[in-house]
């Protein structure tokens, strides 16, 4: 009887000493993820309020808006990770032991990022020797929009019809980018065909009085040049080029279209069509 009773005692100690160990874990536990909790709210506060300083001083700087736009998803990227770092220290994780495994797998990463560590020094080489900048028009990889930011790892393109579109750095870097926005002044070019029979004089004179009346046009680097091109299958050929400022390209270049068409037709001159001559031959 007094065995069964101390049995029951011992039972009941080692139950209270589990019990007592657990919630102490417990306890333990529940600090340490309010801890890591605390540490990751008050880490995201001063991210943002470190992205505002950095985006305040930089718009206060003299600085291309290409760098800047770079220079704020880097600072954002490097916080967050430290951000990271600093939640896995919080939950009682060696962050040297951390390091430690993230330089291990360091390796393995890289080979598995390669890419976008291609196109982050992408990003650094288009921000060394600029290609292109915010606000540019541009070409490459077979779509064309202007320049929106250029980010960290890509590049972002709004198209004419509100299309974004994002473009690898490295792509952008060592690929052919096609900038339309860098110069100031733009060739328009033509080519007019006329009928076979039509006084050359006569167009060149029309094509002249229509050019003249449009202010855009200008004379210089360049005045408006008109020539004979080609003698073609259906027609005879006439280029016309002349310099505008870039902003005014395609409204000189479809209102030109349309004075000519509109005056061609008043002139009397006419507009080829393919023609195919067939020749019977007699039994």
């Amino acid at each position: 009887m007094i065995l069964g009773i101390v049995e029951t005692v011992e039972a009941g100690t080692k139950l209270e000493g589990a019990l007592r160990t657990l919630v102490e874990q417990g306890s333990s536990l529940g600090w340490t993820l309010i801890k890591a909790l605390l540490v990751f709210i008050v880490g995201r506060v001063i991210i943002n309020l470190i992205n505002k300083l950095v985006r305040r001083i930089l718009s206060k700087r003299d600085i291309d808006l290409s760098v800047k736009t770079f220079v704020g998803s880097l600072v954002n990227v490097v916080l967050t990770i430290l951000l990271i770092i600093s939640v896995v220290g919080a939950l009682g994780v060696q962050t040297t032991s951390f390091a430690a495994l993230l330089a291990s797998a360091g390796v393995a990463v890289g080979m598995a990022l390669s890419g976008n560590l291609s196109n982050f020094a992408g990003g650094l080489i288009i921000l060394l020797f600029k290609p292109y900048k915010v606000g540019d028009y541009i070409e490459a990889q077979g779509v064309g929009g202007s320049v929106k930011e250029i980010q960290i790892f890509h590049t972002v393109l709004t198209t004419t019809d509100n299309k974004v579109i994002y473009i690898p750095n490295g792509s952008l870097s060592s690929g052919v980018v096609t900038n339309f926005s860098h110069q100031s002044t733009r060739r328009v070019d033509w080519t007019f065909g006329v009928d076979y029979g039509s006084d050359y004089e006569k167009v060149k004179s029309v094509i002249e009085s229509i050019l003249a009346k449009d202010a855009r046009i200008l004379s210089e680097p360049a005045a408006p040049f008109i020539a004979l091109t080609a003698l073609a299958d259906s027609s005879v050929n006439i280029v016309v080029r002349v310099w505008v400022n870039s902003a005014d390209y395609w409204g000189v270049y479809f209102d030109i279209n349309q004075a000519v068409y509109a005056t061609f037709n008043a002139e009397g001159i006419g507009f080829p069509f393919p023609q195919l001559t067939v020749h019977q031959a007699k039994d």
